[in-house]
């Protein structure tokens, strides 16, 4: 089975120029420097774990090139940097359109999310060498 992750790098990376865009335009005059800075991180690390997504499909193919299969780390991986970005990103977000600090609990999952792809990443690129 062919791994999504291509397919949702493209659409999260619309998202984020969308995202940053607004926040450039629409939301500049209208948070504080502290909230613009919040929502710049959350634009920011969607935009770098976009392409971490893009590289799960190179390495899928770079695997099944070289008669590997399906690596399980690499659904590891695309899963892990999707769900890192709808909490890590998603719970920035959601602290600067609410006003609630209380989103920032979600936030380090995110992050342990973002840590197990690169991980994930890690162990498949071993894989290919």
């Amino acid at each position: 089975m062919q791994l999504p992750f291509a397919f949702l790098a493209a659409l999260l990376g619309a998202l984020a120029v969308i995202l940053g865009a607004f926040g450039a335009h629409a939301l500049k005059s209208r948070l504080t420097p502290y909230e613009l800075g919040i929502f710049e991180t959350a634009v920011r690390y969607q935009f770098y774990h976009v392409f971490a997504l893009f590289s799960v499909d190179v390495l899928a193919s770079l695997a099944r090139g070289r008669g590997l299969g399906e690596l399980p780390e690499l659904r590891t991986a695309g899963w892990a940097f999707a769900i890192g970005i709808a909490l890590f990103c998603g719970s920035l977000y959601a602290i600067v359109a609410t006003g609630v600090p209380k989103f920032g609990i979600v936030t380090p999952f995110g992050g342990v999310a973002f840590i197990v792809g690169w991980l994930s990443i890690a162990l498949a690129a071993w894989k290919v060498r």
